[in-house]
């Protein structure tokens, strides 16, 4: 088991909230008892007490959707877990993504982050036949010529109310600034830091 757990206060149960590993949202709240943790830590797969039919169950043992755990942790006071997971299907009984019937869907911004740890995962492995690491293999100049050639470009789009080249341009732009912050050992949420900062 992860660490010691008080299942004293609950009769034997503890509360464990299960969080999307991907999107963040919480997907629903369940309760646990010390088989049920143990269950989960050896399957993978969420296992909760069911209060109701005073048993075991695996959350898709009927239905497929299965929440396969990524990470276990317990709270300050040892008495609530959070599990994070990759779902399979929706969560809830009614169909719905969660429990609140909420949509659990990845914000279109957590993609930079994806691409920021792609871009990082190409500078450490260097595969041949990759155009980003052909760009860290030219270094710096390059790099920021290549910035400077799509910050260019991404203008002239601009300028000529060509929305569709503005957008194509732009992406470009993005993609080569976060090779050249790759580059100089910072990441895209160095440059976010600092526009929190200046917010302020």
């Amino acid at each position: 088991m992860i660490k010691t757990l008080d299942f004293s206060k609950l009769n034997g149960l503890i509360p464990a909230i299960i969080q999307d590993n991907t999107t963040l949202k919480v997907l629903m709240l369940g309760f646990m008892n010390e088989e049920a943790v143990k269950k989960t830590e050896e399957t993978g797969k969420v296992t909760f007490f069911s209060r109701t039919k005073n048993r075991l169950w695996t959350k898709g043992e009927e239905s497929g959707n299965f929440l396969n755990v990524v990470e276990i942790m317990s709270d300050c006071d040892d008495d609530t877990l959070l599990i994070k997971v990759n779902p399979v299907g929706p969560t809830c009984h009614t169909g719905a993504d969660t429990c609140w019937n909420e949509e659990n869907e990845e914000s279109d911004l957590m993609f930079l982050e994806y691409l920021q740890d792609f871009i990082d995962q190409r500078k450490q492995e260097m595969p041949e036949g990759s155009y980003t690491t052909s760009l860290f293999q030219k270094g710096t100049r390059k790099i920021a010529q290549k910035v400077g050639e799509e910050a260019v470009e991404t203008i002239i789009g601009a300028m000529a109310n060509d929305d569709e080249n503005f957008l194509y341009e732009g992406a470009d732009l993005l993609y080569h600034l976060i090779v050249l912050l790759a580059h100089k050992g910072y990441r895209i949420e160095d440059l976010v830091g600092e526009l929190k900062k200046r917010h302020k």
